[in-house]
C-alpha cells in the first residue's frame, strides 16, 4: 500500500506530520510531492522531505491521496499537474483525504459538485459555490472522499482514513 501527500511551504504542520507518521507506523509507504524536491517548511517550523516532484507522480502507483491544509493549497491549486493528479484519483475511485484548506485543490480540480464535504470555516462558501454539500462536522465521508475542518479534527480524520483503507484491503483480499 502506498500513500501520496501533496503539499508545499506553509502547510499546517500537524495536518502533514500526523498523517505522515501514522501511515508509516501502519507500514504504508508514503511519498511527499511538491513543486520541487528538497525540504518544505510548515507554518510553525516543521520540515518535511519532498521525495518526488508533482511532474514525477504516477497516480496509478498510489492507493490514497492526502491534501493537508495551511497556506500551501492556495499555491498548489494553481498547478495543473496537481489538479490532474487529484482528478486521476477520483477517476480511479481511490481514497482522497483533504483537511482544512486542502479541499481548495479539489475545488480547483472541479471534483466536489454534489459531494458531501467539509473544510476550514473560511472556505465554506467556496465549497458551496463549487457545488459541494457542505457540512460543518469534524469529518465528512462521501464514498472515496474524506474531508475535515482543522487540526483539532485530526483524530476523526485519521480514524476515517484507516477505516477506509482497511475496507479496501478487505476487498482486495476477497477478490
Amino acid at each position: 500500500m502506498r500513500a501520496l501527500i501533496i503539499s508545499a511551504d506553509l502547510f499546517e504542520d500537524s495536518e502533514l506530520k500526523i498523517p505522515y507518521q501514522y501511515l508509516l507506523e501502519q507500514g504504508i509507504s508514503v511519498d511527499i510531492a511538491s513543486f520541487k524536491k528538497g525540504i518544505i517548511i510548515g507554518k510553525h517550523g516543521f520540515s518535511a522531505d519532498v521525495t518526488i516532484t508533482l511532474d514525477e507522480v504516477d497516480p496509478k502507483q498510489y492507493d490514497i491521496l492526502i491534501l493537508p491544509g495551511g497556506k500551501a493549497p492556495a499555491m498548489i491549486r494553481k498547478e495543473p499537474k496537481a489538479l490532474e493528479i487529484a482528478q486521476d484519483f477520483f477517476e480511479q475511485n481511490k481514497l482522497v483525504a483533504a483537511i482544512c484548506h486542502g479541499p481548495q485543490i479539489l475545488i480547483s480540480a472541479a471534483l466536489l459538485k454534489g459531494r458531501v464535504a467539509t473544510g476550514y470555516k473560511s472556505i465554506a462558501k467556496e465549497l458551496k459555490d463549487a457545488g459541494a454539500i457542505y457540512k460543518d462536522v469534524e469529518v465528512a465521508v462521501d464514498k472515496n472522499l474524506i474531508t475535515s475542518r482543522q487540526p483539532s479534527d485530526l483524530n476523526a480524520f485519521m480514524e476515517a482514513i484507516i477505516q477506509n483503507l482497511n475496507k479496501g484491503t478487505q476487498k482486495k483480499a476477497l477478490s
